[in-house]
């Protein structure tokens, strides 16, 4: 069989695979994209992805250099205001982080992950230099000097110039080149779910903390003539997995009293799943001919919209690094830079998520008084709070 060469083979067909594809693709790389799972790209199929994200500001330039942004805004929730709730404090600690003060931009925009797949494919359509393989898989590879030969499931062979592992937290791409992690489990799930409420969100994403993990609610268009907003609730794996088992009466009932009541009573606009909590951090995001980004080199819990923002941070240095030497994509000294660039930053993030979200579950009161102290200390402080504004959209 005829082996095919391309610049950039990706495995992984999710959000940040979809995006890679779309970004190297636009850049003029020739990009083979594979994955064993067809994206679903419908909101009520089974198997869509009923969770959202929030792109910060960052992200969506990325977005809008790859080609996918004008396909996405007028689908997209602005957030304007982060809103941090301490409800188990008496009485709650309630603090408002305004973009407006350190930009004349929302800090983010908020899109279902169904939507984000069906958009990103279109735009694979129209890139004539992206094949999209979708049904192939990774299966292995032998990284040589000039390029990586890349078996795929389907039994066909790629010399790529660089493999790109989007592949996931069991991602193949990283047991192929010998990478370990260090995964920290918290015993936690999250359920996601959509839902309309009487009151509108104003475009606030509200966090609110109370004991199991954070309750966010997360601006989206209005649906069936209601103001509507994502959901993301975590909690312990029993009380999850007793959540999930409630009916929708009492489900409703329990998340109205979990969001403190701040947008009224919710009412199910979706079907709930449920995604257990983890953080993980692969030892080393490069190898030869390799580099790892996304879930392949770091997984944190949903907690200030970190997750996928630090996957297109991977990917725009990757970019970054193969448009300054464009004949040298996937040599050692680009792949060397990358770590250099981002390992450094995913484990100091990781490492500041893991915090946030221990804090998050604290339900001794001792603890939960000073998380309440904390958010008035951040907040209280100009300098402070906008720093914190800052690096929570990628700055230093």
């Amino acid at each position: 069989m005829e082996r095919e060469n391309t610049d950039i083979l990706i495995a992984g067909g999710g959000v940040a695979g979809l995006s890679a594809a779309a970004a190297f693709g636009t850049a003029g790389f020739d990009v083979i994209l594979v994955d064993p799972t067809p994206p679903v790209t419908n909101r009520d199929a089974e198997g869509a992805d009923l969770r959202t994200t929030a792109f910060l500001q960052p992200a969506q330039r990325f977005l809008q250099d790859a080609g996918l942004w004008d396909r996405l805004a007028g689908d997209a929730s602005a957030l304007q205001v982060m809103r941090i709730v301490d409800a188990a404090a008496d009485p709650a600690v309630i603090r408002d982080f305004d973009a407006s003060d350190i930009s004349d931009q929302p800090f983010g925009w908020n899109l279902p992950n169904w939507l984000l797949r069906r958009e990103m494919v279109g735009r694979l359509d129209d890139l004539p230099n992206v094949d999209f393989r979708q049904g192939t898989g990774f299966a292995r590879m032998v990284a040589r000097s000039a390029a990586a030969l890349v078996t795929l499931t389907d039994g066909r062979q790629v010399n790529a110039r660089l493999v790109i592992g989007a592949d996931g937290r069991n991602s193949a791409v990283r047991q192929a080149v010998g990478a370990g992690v260090k995964t920290t489990r918290y015993g936690q799930k999250a359920l996601t779910f959509a839902v309309t409420h009487a009151e509108p969100h104003h475009n606030i994403s509200t966090e609110i903390h109370k004991s199991g993990g954070p309750f966010t609610l997360v601006p989206l268009p209005d649906h069936d003539g209601k103001p509507c907003s994502a959901v993301v609730w975590m909690e312990s794996g029993p009380v999850a997995a007793s959540l999930q088992e409630m009916n929708e009466d009492q489900f409703e009932i329990a998340a109205t009293e979990r969001s403190a009541y701040q947008y009224g009573p919710l009412k199910l606009a979706s079907r709930r799943t449920v995604w257990p909590i983890i953080s993980q951090v692969a030892e080393r995001i490069s190898g030869p001919r390799t580099a790892l980004v996304a879930e392949a080199a770091h997984v944190m819990p949903p907690i200030g919209a970190q997750g996928l923002n630090m996957s297109l941070g991977d990917l725009a240095c990757l970019l970054d690094l193969a448009a300054a030497a464009p004949n040298r994509i996937g040599d050692r000294d680009m792949l060397d830079r990358y770590a250099r660039s981002r390992h450094a930053d995913i484990r100091l993030r990781v490492a500041g998520i893991d915090a946030l979200n221990r804090a998050s579950m604290a339900g001794d009161p001792g603890l939960q008084s000073l998380r309440a102290a904390g958010i008035r200390a951040l907040f209280g402080v100009t300098p402070l709070r906008r720093k914190v504004m800052e690096m929570g959209l990628g700055a230093g």
